[in-house]
């Protein structure tokens, strides 16, 4: 994760060099999941908008 944004918006960069944003998804966000610059995270993509992703796991530094 490389830039945290309004509204529980992301801004993460992907294995293969691209940047994406990403939103919480629900169920990590009710369970008030923190997500910090620098940590890892697993993103669900959409097939629709590649530049769109949601975050669905915290991973291990």
């Amino acid at each position: 994760m490389t830039d945290a944004l309004p509204n529980t918006m992301f801004r993460i960069t992907l294995n293969d060099g691209r940047v994406i944003l990403a939103t919480l998804r629900g169920k990590m966000r009710r369970s008030y999941v923190r997500i910090f610059p620098g940590d890892r995270v697993r993103v669900e993509m959409t097939p629709y908008d590649e530049a769109r992703g949601r975050i669905v796991a915290k991973e291990n530094r």
